[in-house]
């Protein structure tokens, strides 16, 4: 990106900053704020400034996101909560995430019946992750009962780290199918040995740094500050050493995270404020991103099809299966409704769709297909959990008749 791009992506984001309050009143987000800002002055079309979707730059900062992110909601999961939501949370990342990449392949092979079932493959695992950031105004909103929120919000912070791995193997093999010979991720054999590495190396530093901040602070060897930023140097050396020791590096800031929390305890929510901040900040940028160079080719090519999954990525592909997943733990319809409805795709899949641009290409027509699909996808979800937020908890509030805390199981 250029001097101008630098200036515009700058002004907006300190005009959102500005305005954040009265803006989000409105039901409109930082990412859908960002994302029209992108499509208005940076579009191949007529925008005033330009950004290069194959610029090496820009799938850098799309990564390093990623595993800031990544590191974050892992460091920050409430261990104590999680393990009283855990046959809750384990439904819906042990049951209802295979289940929303099993049928959203399924709903892509019919559709798109000329995509390789990588492809496909690709298009499902790259939209089952969730975003708590695109609902948080549910999650904070003190009248849901506590239960609902914490399950949203663990659930949207764990399973992108989970669907990253399946992601990569995907690209992989797409990769294969389609032709392109060089590429950075394996499949087979090569994506294990990658994903083994990859948690290796995020178990060694996320403990070792865990360990290692923990006996700065008690001895007060380390500021607040400073213990801020050596957690954001954590996050940095889990993505940086798998990268150089041939593992997954977005795995390895996962459970970098996963490890640092359960190290840090305490110290791990306090710690890793700058590095949530610096990924928020990074997250917006690439919204620009994404309404720069995503949104308006996906526009200019849309058919039935697209609109068609999008939908059905939205509904039934998340729905479904978190009704399967919840049957026999006790919660209500409103319930179990309003957590499948409440499955925002964000950020994750906005990363994934760069990786198989970066790592695809975007000559070929079944790869631009597959984007096309996750672009709109992302778009109409931006829209409508956005517009719903607030409606939709009211009338759960009206509905449920225990709006203290959910059920467990």
């Amino acid at each position: 990106m250029n001097e101008a791009t630098l200036i515009a992506l700058a002004l907006v984001i300190f005009g959102w900053a500005v305005f954040a309050k009265r803006i989000e009143s409105a039901n409109i987000s930082g990412p859908l704020l960002l994302t029209i800002g992108g499509l208005l002055l940076a579009n191949s079309s007529w925008g005033i400034v330009s950004v290069d979707l194959q610029s090496s730059t820009v799938h850098l900062l799309a990564e390093l996101t990623l595993a800031l992110l990544l590191f974050a909601d892992a460091s920050r999961v409430p261990l104590a909560a999680a393990r009283h939501d855990l046959p809750l949370t384990g439904r819906l990342l042990g049951i209802g995430l295979p289940l929303s990449m099993i049928a959203g392949t399924v709903i892509a092979l019919l559709l798109f019946p000329s995509l390789p079932v990588a492809l496909a493959a690709l298009i499902a695992a790259s939209l089952a992750p969730t975003d708590a950031a695109l609902s948080a105004s549910v999650i904070a909103d003190e009248r849901l009962p506590i239960g609902v929120r914490r399950v949203l919000n663990v659930e949207s912070g764990l399973n992108d780290g989970i669907a990253t791995p399946v992601v990569t193997a995907c690209i992989a093999s797409a990769a294969t199918a389609i032709g392109v010979v060089q590429h950075e991720f394996d499949s087979g054999l090569g994506a294990v040995g990658e994903l083994a590495v990859g948690m290796l190396v995020g178990v060694g530093v996320g403990l070792v740094g865990g360990f290692v901040i923990v006996l700065a602070h008690r001895r007060d060897w380390i500021e607040h500050g400073s213990r801020q930023l050596a957690a954001l140097a954590l996050a940095l050396l889990a993505f940086l050493f798998a990268q150089e020791a041939g593992g997954n590096p977005f795995v390895a800031a996962f459970i970098g995270g996963l490890c640092f929390g359960a190290s840090a305890r305490a110290d791990a929510p306090p710690s890793v404020e700058f590095t949530e901040r610096a990924g928020s900040l990074l997250s917006l940028v690439l919204w620009f991103v994404f309404g720069a160079g995503f949104i308006l080719p996906t526009f200019e090519n849309l058919d039935v099809r697209t609109v068609v999954y999008a939908i059905a990525s939205l509904t039934v592909v998340r729905m479904v299966p978190v009704a399967i997943a919840l049957i026999g733990s006790g919660q209500d319809r409103a319930t179990t409704a309003f957590i499948g409805w409440f499955g925002p795709r964000g950020l994750a899949s906005v990363v994934f769709a760069l990786l198989a641009v970066e790592q695809l290409g975007g000559t070929d027509p079944r790869v631009a297909t597959a984007v096309r699909t996750i672009t709109l996808t992302i778009a109409l979800s931006i829209v409508a959990h956005g517009i719903t937020a607030r409606p939709l908890a009211s009338r759960y509030l009206a509905e449920t008749e225990t709006p203290s805390a959910v059920k467990s199981a």
